[in-house]
């Protein structure tokens, strides 16, 4: 599936402020570092409000700590102490590991490599160091979403710390009478789903680039299934046959994640009368 909802983190931002603090060297970025502790501790009640309101992108943009700290000095702070120092490097490494088996929980298909700024820490480096606000991420997700910065509700992605989109299906698959067979991807939630939690969904999908992924990766499954199913037409009635077998693969998947690329894929093939027929047979 994609988009796994996450636990939140126990630890908080003035807590790995402190740590990076206690690590660093220079006497005077460590006193205005400590100097900057309140500032950070009431960003972060103020970011945990809007996310659970679902109204981070209303949260305003301030291009230093407070005035005690610069972006590039956070940036710093991060990259060569949060990420690095012994004192920190295992809360970092905790934040990773949140994700079951290391999935990414924003494409739930790559391995979780890094952490990323929800907010950008280049626009809002107060929340450089807040947990919270660092999303395990694979490379590609991270790369995809560079500095994105929502600038109304609906421009949000989904934040794996706040939201949990995977209660109904809203992931389907189509699949293409092409040479190979091909299953294409698209985000249809139910009616009643509120208009902005369906434009963050398709935002999400957008932003990380999720069809062509998934699209790959059915092309990859289609392929690996095509003995099997040459075998299943083997004898009269095989379409009916086929199409059982996709459905039952399909409602697997569903078993584990309502919103996987796999189910879609099995029930977008088992709704195709032309795959079921023979198209699966197309290279």
């Amino acid at each position: 599936m994609l988009m796994r909802s996450l636990p939140k983190p126990d630890v908080t931002g003035a807590e790995v402020l402190r740590l990076c603090a206690a690590s660093i060297r220079d006497s005077d970025l460590k006193e205005r570092l400590m100097q900057a502790e309140a500032v950070v501790e009431a960003a972060e009640e103020l970011y945990r409000e809007h996310g659970e309101g679902g109204e981070l992108h209303a949260i305003r943009e301030a291009r230093t700590v407070g005035g005690f700290v610069t972006r590039k000095e956070m940036e710093r702070v991060y990259n060569g102490t949060f990420v690095k120092s012994s004192r920190t490097r295992g809360t970092y490494a905790k934040l990773k590991r949140a994700c079951v088996n290391d999935i990414c929980p924003l494409c739930g298909q790559g391995t979780v490599h890094q952490l990323d700024h929800y907010l950008p820490i280049t626009i809002f480096p107060v929340y450089g160091v807040t947990a919270i606000n660092l999303v395990p991420a694979c490379s590609d997700c991270n790369k995809y979403k560079l500095i994105h910065v929502p600038a109304s509700a609906g421009e949000q992605t989904i934040h794996p710390y706040f939201d949990k989109v995977d209660d109904e299906q809203w992931l389907f698959g189509e699949v293409v009478e092409s040479t190979p067979a091909a299953v294409r991807f698209a985000v249809n939630p139910p009616d009643h789903w509120d208009a902005v939690q369906v434009e963050r969904l398709k935002t999400h999908f957008r932003i990380y680039r999720l069809g062509t992924l998934y699209a790959t990766h059915a092309a990859v499954e289609i392929s690996n299934m095509r003995h099997a199913l040459k075998k299943m037409a083997a004898t009269p009635g095989f379409a009916e046959r086929i199409r059982q077998h996709l459905r039952e693969r399909a409602e697997s998947c569903a078993e584990v994640y309502e919103n996987s690329w796999q189910r879609a894929t099995f029930d977008a093939l088992a709704d195709s009368d032309w795959f079921c027929s023979g198209g699966f047979e197309t290279v």
